[in-house]
């Protein structure tokens, strides 16, 4: 997991304390140290490159750098075969840590509450995963379109939700990620929702959209192993 966020949300919901650590993603971003010295293990057992405030900090210095859009590309050209899937969670903006994601990456999980609001902000960042797409990163796809804080009683979430399954067709996920106190729990505690209550109807709803992206996958390399 690469936290990619300079609020670090990430960072503390994986058991890590963003202010005790020694090297995070900004370092790794500005050439202060490789990605291998910043990984941190999180309490539910998988690596974490980490974040807190100093990222907001790369913003700025990363203007003056040479290829810059490709940082974090190349800092993870070491370690990237280490891993079955490297998760980056970005910043809820459309800013160069965001381009760096997206240059670096193979696909974009697009998580969005069902409203029309959102719908604007997902029709800017496709644009931006297009453009992305032709100028520096030609593998990148939208992977899937994720519905979260998913409410099917309330009408607008049911017309939104359509209008996505008419516009993305099978990249809409089937799985929804409903409003869920266990959720919004977690991260008090510093815990994924799996190890803080597995039982929850939002554990259950992300382990149902890890076996759907799995299956993805499974299906992807199979027909890519016929052709």
């Amino acid at each position: 997991m690469i936290d990619l966020d300079p609020q670090g949300n990430a960072t503390m919901g994986a058991g890590v304390d963003k202010n005790d650590v020694e090297h995070t993603i900004y370092d790794v971003l500005v050439g202060n140290c490789n990605a291998e010295q910043a990984l941190s293990p999180s309490s539910a057992g998988f690596d974490l490159l980490p974040a807190n405030g100093d990222l907001t900090a790369a913003e700025v210095e990363l203007l003056d750098i040479a290829n810059k859009e490709q940082r974090l590309r190349k800092s993870l050209s070491k370690i990237r075969d280490q891993y079955d899937f490297i998760l980056i969670d970005c910043p809820p903006s459309l800013n160069m840590l965001t381009v760096n994601a997206l240059t670096a990456c193979d696909g974009v999980i697009i998580p969005m509450q069902c409203e029309y609001y959102a719908l604007e902000g997902l029709s800017a960042l496709v644009n931006t995963v297009n453009q992305i797409q032709k100028l520096l990163n030609p593998a990148l796809q939208i992977e899937g379109i994720l519905r979260t804080m998913y409410d099917p009683r309330n009408s607008l979430t049911n017309d939104v939700s359509a209008q996505l399954s008419d516009y993305f067709g099978e990249r809409l996920y089937r799985t929804c990620i409903p409003r869920n106190v266990r959720l919004a729990e977690a991260p008090s505690y510093g815990l994924p929702v799996l190890s803080y209550d597995k039982q929850s109807k939002g554990a259950i709803a992300y382990l149902a959209l890890a076996k759907e992206v799995l299956k993805r996958h499974a299906l992807e390399e199979k027909q890519t192993i016929e052709a």
